[in-house]
């Protein structure tokens, strides 16, 4: 059994948030601001047949950008798109983690795993072969992402998945061998460079920059963010979305309307759960009396 296996089987079903509250309320009490994390896909924007039409719900980005604006709030977006893309469907959070962390935009400068980087031409190589070995196989869609590459099958016949998945490993295994591995998440496969990293690592350098009494929160729907769920835990709140499948999240909700509500909820009875900044300070002169200087 592997060690990703290990934790699944370990996972149990989150409650649902709203039988959770009080223990998120406890969660923040005390905190000095929220880091915010959030998935795009099936969280902030619903799931669709074709990936580029996919966008966050009016509301959804209405409170991020809300949330974004609170000085005692940093947010960030953590996803599986290329993060050029990402960037360009969601406006506000002042961090964007690409590719399930492999890219991370932060500070005014984008930095790519150095692997990854390497392992882009690879990556390049096998999506052009894809494109020939499933090019009879109806919607099957090849997506290179510059250091990870995804193979859609939503819109394929079920019964020609299998097919996709065989041939797939059969054209990654032969021209990337141990260089690169396929994980898979709802309706796609993902071909990633065979480094242990995955979002887990991106928010646990994210978290690194904020005060150490901040409160972490990741809220996703995939396989791929239950490494971050993880990371954020036991300290912080991990919200799964989506149904009642084990989860390392402590709780969850049903789709992006939900939420929505959530984030709303932390945009006002939530960070008023916050220790108010220490503002004493400002009523203190700036020299003692004695000391003042005098404008004649």
């Amino acid at each position: 059994m592997t060690a990703r296996s290990e934790a699944a089987s370990a996972d149990s079903v989150p409650v649902p948030l709203e039988r959770r509250l009080p223990r998120v309320r406890e969660r923040i009490e005390g905190g000095s601001r929220l880091l915010l994390c959030l998935d795009f896909d099936g969280t902030l924007a619903p799931i669709v047949d074709e990936p580029d039409e996919a966008a966050p719900t009016e509301d959804n980005r209405a409170a991020v950008a809300a949330l974004s604006d609170h000085p005692a709030i940093d947010t960030a977006i953590v996803s599986g798109r290329a993060l050029a893309d990402v960037r360009e469907r969601i406006d506000g959070p002042s961090i964007y983690a690409g590719n399930h962390g492999l890219e991370l935009a932060r500070k005014g400068s984008v930095a790519v795993h150095p692997v990854a980087r390497k392992r882009t031409r690879l990556i390049e190589a096998v999506c052009e072969t894809l494109e020939t070995a499933l090019d009879t196989v109806p919607n099957a869609r090849i997506e290179n992402k510059g250091v990870t590459a995804t193979v859609h099958v939503r819109s394929v016949p079920s019964a020609a998945r299998p097919v996709v998945a065989e041939r797939t490993r059969a054209v990654v295994d032969r021209l990337a061998g141990d260089d690169l591995e396929i994980s898979t998440g709802k309706r796609i496969l993902e071909i990633e460079p065979a480094v242990p990293w995955g979002k887990g690592n991106a928010v646990a350098l994210i978290a690194a920059d904020a005060p150490a009494d901040a409160v972490p929160i990741y809220v996703g729907d995939d396989v791929t963010d239950e490494s971050a769920f993880r990371t954020v835990l036991p300290e912080g709140i991990a919200v799964r979305v989506g149904d009642s499948a084990p989860s390392a999240a402590s709780c969850r909700v049903e789709d992006p309307d939900d939420v929505t509500t959530f984030l709303q909820w932390l945009g006002t009875a939530g960070i008023d759960l916050l220790d108010p900044p220490d503002t004493s300070w400002i009523d203190e002169p700036a020299f003692p009396d004695d000391d003042r200087p005098h404008v004649s």
